[in-house]
């Protein structure tokens, strides 16, 4: 219960403190930005998951996709996009939504070699994500059952920015108005197929930075005032 009244940072050094994996001391050890760096002299992770279902302690994550924006910029040649093999066949019911069937899966790595990896990419940066609970919740899932450590990483939420913004337009905001893809709608922004991590996740990239530009039009927005 007293975790509440700690900090993220006091949090990560706690964690850090306790962690027995090398892997996860060496990605709680290093050093974030700090929350009063301008949010363009950071670098930036746009991470998107497929997943099994919406149940991190029960669900599996099936693919990822990756973009980092650098200096401001998204840096395609950055771009990644990896299945990852379940342990346990795919329901129909997520399969007819993120088209991957068990032959695909089955060529995938497991988890527990790519997840090393993922921690690599995101070790010192922010991650920037489209509805936090799901990257945050499989990758701290994972971490938790691989390493015993929780994962923390300083995270922007393109959906909590897009509330704020449309909520100070006093727009109504339906159930369906905040996903990704009608958001690229609303912002005239490019719109590829959905339900594809790396596109979700370059996506993600081009919401954040038309989001910023509203935020704070005449300057670079700080990380405070963006992260969750």
């Amino acid at each position: 219960m007293w975790n509440y009244f700690l900090n993220r940072e006091q949090l990560r050094k706690r964690a850090l403190k306790n962690a027995t994996s090398e892997i996860m001391r060496d990605f709680l050890a290093a050093q974030v930005p700090p929350d009063t760096a301008r949010w363009d002299d950071v670098e930036i992770v746009a991470l998107d998951f497929e997943t099994t279902g919406l149940k991190p302690q029960i669900d599996q994550i099936l693919s990822y996709g990756k973009v980092h924006i650098k200096d401001g910029v998204i840096k395609l040649s950055s771009a990644r996009h990896e299945l990852i093999r379940p342990d346990k066949p795919i329901p129909e019911a997520s399969a007819i939504i993120h088209h991957i069937t068990d032959d695909q899966a089955i060529n995938g790595r497991p988890i527990a070699q790519v997840l090393p990896e993922l921690l690599e990419y995101l070790s010192g940066k922010v991650m920037l994500v489209h509805y936090n609970k799901i990257e945050q919740g499989f990758l701290n899932a994972a971490c938790e059952k691989h390493y015993g450590s929780p994962f923390m990483i300083p995270t922007i939420d393109t959906l909590v920015l897009a509330r704020r913004i449309l909520t100070h337009r006093n727009h109504t905001l339906p159930t369906n108005r905040l996903r990704l893809f009608n958001l690229q709608a609303d912002f005239k922004l490019p719109r590829y197929k959905a339900h594809n991590a790396l596109n979700d996740a370059i996506s993600t990239a081009e919401l954040f930075l038309a989001l910023e530009a509203l935020i704070t039009p005449k300057d670079s927005t700080l990380l405070k005032d963006l992260i969750l």
